[in-house]
């Protein structure tokens, strides 16, 4: 009985250590020589910041249209590859008294815009695809950067974002707007004042029937994006309010990944209807991914834009003594002796307003409000990024969230792809996450 036993501890060890090395491990390459770590760079300040938009569709001429709002800024410079595209950008910002340069032609007039001395900040909105190749040209001349969300799509191009606003020493922001929606912002602040207790896990999601909107993206790319590529191509929306909540590379990191996805079972039905080839559809139409840290909490991510589920960004945050959630109901639930209380509707809205978040004034509020962008998140979030760059101020997301939040789209096509397998997931800073310790808005003295 005893040799048995003794023989069982050995197996278990050895499965133990079987399951250990049995994530897959990716390659962190050396840091740049010369160069150092971002975590709260902060830039020489900008009176007036200058801002060229590259790509002016849907999101694109919204932006340019917001950002005439926003104060310290203006818009210097605008690019399409569909010269009526540009055209009209200018013609809108002349309308409004302002005079920028237009920039069209081809796909590399960007390259004219990134090299203007009058733009300081390139404010990328084009398709996928050429979100980094724009990205990297600006930072090499001199611009920092903010590239609408997915801002990659590979492993390479996030370490080649990191590699290179750690070179030249620019800038280069994630717009990623859904962290700046009202009541993300107060569960934030409700959580740093340990409201929640200690938050242990979260969930993200970016669930939308695209069926509608399919055929509104430019050469009908993103349709072709997921008939193409297996994983969660779209995280952010989800990832990064949670992200924040977790204080992620400021005093814990993301370690370990695994994904598990269904069929694609409309995907094909959308390329039927679009006259394409059907033979071949990578994504499926629900992508679920698990995700650990460093510190023992774990993050539940989902993808869906083929269902007809109702939207859904997930937004739960779990906490030892309490738990924050949007979707499918808004309510916070608080330890209340051996039990809990739950608070919606206007307990809910007393409760919240305890908790103000220290970058929503009042007016800025009533400003994002009136000029919109979806319901005005996108307006807090232009407004954040240029204070920052008009005071010197670190910014509130940097390289690293835009890689950590970016690089689960390869990371779970790497997991899929080998049987749902565990993937270990890059420290992009490079060892330094522990020395910020937790996530914070800057402002000026």
């Amino acid at each position: 009985m005893k040799r048995l036993l003794l023989a069982f501890c050995a197996f278990a060890v050895l499965f133990s250590c079987a399951e250990k090395s049995s994530v897959i491990k990716l390659p962190v390459p050396p840091r740049p020589a010369g160069a150092g770590d971002m975590l709260q760079f902060a830039a020489q300040p900008i009176a007036d910041v200058g801002i060229g938009v590259v790509g002016l569709g849907m999101r694109g001429s919204d932006a340019v249209r917001r950002l005439s709002h926003v104060p310290g800024c203006h818009v210097a410079a605008v690019c399409d590859v569909e010269n009526d595209r540009a055209q009209s950008s200018g013609a809108y910002l002349e309308g409004r008294g302002v005079k920028a340069a237009v920039y069209s032609g081809d796909e590399f007039s960007y390259r004219a815009l990134c090299e203007d001395p009058s733009v300081d900040l390139v404010y990328i909105c084009t398709d996928w695809i050429h979100h980094v190749p724009v990205a990297l040209y600006a930072m090499e001349h001199g611009k920092h950067v903010a590239i609408e969300v997915p801002s990659a799509e590979s492993l390479q191009a996030c370490w080649d974002l990191v590699n290179t606003a750690e070179r030249t020493r620019r800038h280069c922001t994630i717009l990623e707007n859904c962290c700046y929606d009202f009541f993300e912002l107060t569960a934030l602040e409700m959580a740093k004042q340990g409201v929640f207790g200690e938050v242990i896990h979260v969930e993200g999601a970016y669930n939308h029937n695209l069926d509608p909107f399919w055929e509104a993206y430019w050469n009908n790319w993103r349709l072709d994006f997921n008939q193409n590529n297996r994983g969660d191509l779209y995280p952010t929306h989800g990832f990064g309010p949670i992200c924040q909540a977790l204080d992620i590379h400021r005093g814990d990191r993301l370690t370990t990944l695994v994904s598990m996805d269904t069929n694609p079972f409309n995907g094909p039905k959308h390329v039927a209807k679009a006259g394409g080839d059907t033979s071949y559809f990578a994504n499926g139409d629900v992508t679920t991914t698990m995700i650990r840290t460093a510190k023992g909490k774990t993050i539940l991510l989902e993808h869906d834009v083929m269902t007809p589920r109702p939207y859904s960004r997930m937004y739960q945050l779990v906490g030892t003594d309490g738990y924050a959630g949007k979707y499918p109901v808004l309510e916070v639930c608080l330890r209340e002796g051996k039990g809990e209380k739950t608070f919606r509707g206007e307990e809910l809205r007393e409760l919240m307003a305890k908790y103000p978040s220290p970058i929503l004034t009042p007016e800025l509020e009533a400003i994002a409000k009136e000029v919109g962008g979806h319901g005005g998140m996108d307006f807090i979030m232009d407004y954040r990024l240029i204070y920052c760059l008009n005071n010197g101020l670190p910014l509130d997301m940097d390289v690293y969230d835009l890689a950590e939040w970016c690089c689960v789209t390869e990371l779970s096509r790497i997991s899929l792809e080998n049987g749902c397998a565990p993937v270990e997931v890059p420290d992009f800073t490079r060892g330094a996450w522990e020395r910020v310790k937790g996530f914070s808005y800057a402002f000026a003295k």
